[in-house]
């Protein structure tokens, strides 16, 4: 039982959205002073129970909008399933899930399951068979429930599709279609999306009815608060120049970003050799290292999160000081995705990207894709100097090739191995310079 902390002139703001005071109360904890762009135009309209396709990103407030809408409707004494939350990642299934319980804090006898998969079934099973107000949920555990016959939509009252193009570009539309097709026809649907492609489109015509439209995207990523440019560095000084980045900056709190999951494993590793402290998040990961990467970044145990791109979108964490892109996205849109993940709550952020001369033409098609101006930073470029000379390799090889080379000789080994009936355990080398000269060498190379 929580008391209700609340004083009218506090949040006049809200109050003229007709919030009702048990919300009022749990934004203001939650460090809402004033209505975000979404929150503003959002929440008048979905009171009126009409669909609405919102086109925003993540950091816009759209959680608080839907989620104020939903738990303010929940008939508290009913305990069937009233609206569901459905969601392209496991991470976005927590974070929506959690800011929806601070929401709901005052509501007593509220209820939420978070289902997703990677965690256990039979415990997401027992959540759901206590009964649950609102669900939220990874498109292929949904429909796991729903065949199991644990999860009922009949009843559902309220159906949000967040980040929908991420969902389209994961390959999940015909699950939500699946999904949808569960619900009642009388249900409200919303639908946020960053970018609105045309299967976005043809989703909300099939299945919305006479939808509002709302588009505050441009609000969403504060670019103006960014501090952006980029570096000419060539291929084989991409990982000295990474290294002089971050002496230079020092920064309290960074993410970089690579292309790969194979990239920001090697990366972090290369990184942890460096005296550089990191942890690594991808989607190759088990859901508890994923979690405990998630969680000892947030809580500043780690300066540097090394990740690919399920780190765009759907993670909110304050106090992001350094945005590196170590590679260029391969989808545009992820570039003002990435960024956004520094500079949130009004403050100020950095956002560094490194570019090879073969990535120029790419990186200003990008630019001119998302409209936004990046400048090259020329004065104090990251240039290997006679101390980066010193520090160079005894070969040819730059660090990443030598790495790559490495990982591709072992794997043939391993594989060769297993083709002969037996397990190949490869043998630990120093991770010298000598060491790794010597093993080159063996092959061949000078």
């Amino acid at each position: 039982m929580y008391e209700l902390k609340y004083e009218k002139n506090e949040a006049s703001e809200f109050e003229r959205l007709g919030l009702k005071k048990e919300s009022i109360a749990a934004i203001k904890e939650m460090g809402f002073s004033t209505p975000t762009p979404i929150q503003r135009d959002a929440i008048p309209i979905l009171a009126q129970g009409v669909d609405l396709v919102a086109q925003a990103q993540t950091g816009s407030g759209k959680t608080a909008a839907f989620g104020i809408h939903i738990v303010e409707k929940i008939k508290l004494n009913d305990q069937s399933v009233q609206a569901i939350i459905l969601v392209p990642t496991r991470e976005l299934a927590v974070q929506v899930s959690n800011e929806i319980k601070k929401i709901a804090k005052y509501y007593n006898g509220f209820s939420i399951a978070t289902i997703y998969g990677g965690a256990s079934i039979n415990v997401q099973t027992d959540i759901l068979k206590k009964g649950a107000h609102v669900v939220v949920g990874t498109p292929g555990r949904v429909i796991d429930m729903i065949k199991r016959g644990v999860l009922k939509l009949n009843k559902v009252e309220t159906l949000v599709l967040d980040e929908a193009d991420r969902m389209l570009d994961m390959g999940f539309m015909d699950d939500v279609e699946f999904i949808i097709e569960q619900t009642p026809r009388t249900r409200q649907t919303l639908l946020f999306s960053a970018t609105m492609p045309d299967e976005i489109k043809r989703l909300a015509s099939k299945y919305m009815n006479h939808p509002e439209s709302i588009n505050v995207s441009t609000d969403a990523v504060p670019i103006d608060k960014i501090n952006q440019s980029y570096i000419v560095v060539d291929k084989k000084e991409k990982l000295n120049a990474l290294i002089r980045i971050l002496d230079k900056e020092k920064p309290r709190l960074c993410i970089i970003f690579t292309k790969t999951k194979f990239w920001a494993d090697r990366l972090g590793s290369i990184l942890a050799r460096k005296g550089k402290r990191n942890i690594v998040l991808h989607g190759d990961l088990s859901q508890s290292k994923r979690d405990k990467a998630i969680g000892m970044f947030k809580q500043k145990h780690v300066p540097i999160l090394v990740a690919t791109d399920i780190a765009a979108r759907g993670l909110d964490i304050s106090g992001v000081t350094h945005v590196i892109n170590y590679d260029i996205p391969m989808d545009p849109n992820n570039y003002a995705h990435r960024i956004g993940r520094t500079a949130r709550a009004g403050k100020e952020g950095r956002a560094i990207t490194l570019v090879t001369p073969e990535e120029m033409h790419d990186f200003k098609m990008m630019q001119r894709n998302v409209g936004i101006f990046v400048k090259e930073e020329r004065e104090g470029m990251i240039e290997a100097d006679k101390e980066a000379e010193a520090e160079k390799e005894y070969d040819e090889y730059s660090l990443e090739e030598k790495f790559t080379a490495f990982d591709l000789h072992r794997i043939k080994k391993e594989e060769a191995g297993r083709r002969q009936g037996h397990h190949y355990k490869p043998h630990v080398q120093s991770h010298t310079r000598y060491g790794r000269k010597k093993r080159f060498a063996k092959k061949g190379k000078k």
